[in-house]
């Protein structure tokens, strides 16, 4: 199982082109992959609102481009356009994998006077995959608010605690057909994005700490969640993954995408690459395989 995790910045290159199709060819190129996470997919903001786009729908582009995947978008922005239209920006996921459930999420986006700010989401999806039920969390944090992120790292750690509690307690009644219909909760989880905190930030270490059980001790039904790096490379730095091509955005080069994993599919994880060569957006793509 190989997923890959890329902040695509609406398609825009260092080039200043903006072109779906050369994102898919290059995360083709680094791995022949089963899922696919972008965040920073844009539809109907042409330039100036996204530089470079001509108001392109890119969720449908990229069902389009990956024929044989389920393509699962979600929003955080949702607005009016000018012309009565639909303007949509946040992230997705394709998966050649069965898509069991969808479950969307809208994170906490608290009043923080001080700075510009925008929806943040937690697109949630149940994948049949070889291992099993297997939970893909998608998700873009905010940049410019350190209030809103702590808000949001407490939410995302909320409903992955809310749905392993649902896996410990899942009702055997047969409801085919309805609403009610019970497919597999999941507590093998890998959760990605851009998290927009560095690997030193406290955020990093809160999402990793357990879950305490009712009796104060570590939860039994709940996962904790591990960098994917970290476990396969220790204490190596993680590679670089924003900025080292686009120094007119970012002065610095640093690390702010992350994959973290649940305990209970660390024993499958094999392998984390960064690609540190395409320039199709201001960050590297993201691969980890599991076997």
């Amino acid at each position: 199982m190989k997923l890959i995790s890329w902040n695509i910045q609406w398609a825009r290159g260092i080039d200043g082109h903006v072109d779906p199709a050369r994102i898919v060819r290059d995360a083709r190129a680094m791995g022949d992959f089963d899922v696919l996470c972008l965040q920073e997919v844009g539809a109907n903001y042409p330039a100036p609102g996204l530089a470079g786009s001509a108001g392109e729908n890119q969720f449908e582009q990229f069902a389009q481009l990956l024929p044989g995947f389920t393509p699962v978008p979600i929003a955080g922005v949702d607005v009016i356009a000018a012309d009565g239209g639909r303007r949509c920006f946040g992230n997705m996921v394709l998966s050649r994998y069965p898509v069991q459930r969808v479950l969307r999420h809208q994170l906490p986006w608290p009043v923080d006077p001080n700075v510009i700010s925008m929806p943040r989401t937690l697109l949630e999806v149940t994948l049949d995959t070889p291992l099993g039920p297997v939970r893909v969390m998608n998700t873009h944090l905010e940049y410019y608010s350190a209030l809103q992120r702590r808000a949001q790292v407490e939410a995302i750690r909320r409903c992955h605690e809310e749905t392993c509690g649902r896996a410990a307690g899942e009702m055997a009644v047969d409801r085919r057909g309805s609403p009610y219909h019970v497919f597999p909760h999941a507590t093998k989880t890998i959760l990605t994005g851009d998290f927009n905190f560095r690997p030193e930030d406290p955020m990093h270490a809160r999402l990793q700490e357990p879950f305490a059980g009712r009796d104060g001790n570590a939860s039994q039904h709940v996962p904790r969640l591990v960098d994917a790096w970290q476990h396969l490379h220790g204490n190596q730095a993680h590679p670089i993954n924003v900025g080292q091509y686009d120094r007119d955005q970012w002065p610095e080069a640093f690390t702010c995408d992350f994959i973290f994993a649940s305990e209970d599919l660390l024993p499958h994880l094999r392998a984390f690459e960064v690609d540190g060569h395409t320039q199709s957006s201001d960050h590297q793509p993201q691969l980890l395989e599991l076997r």
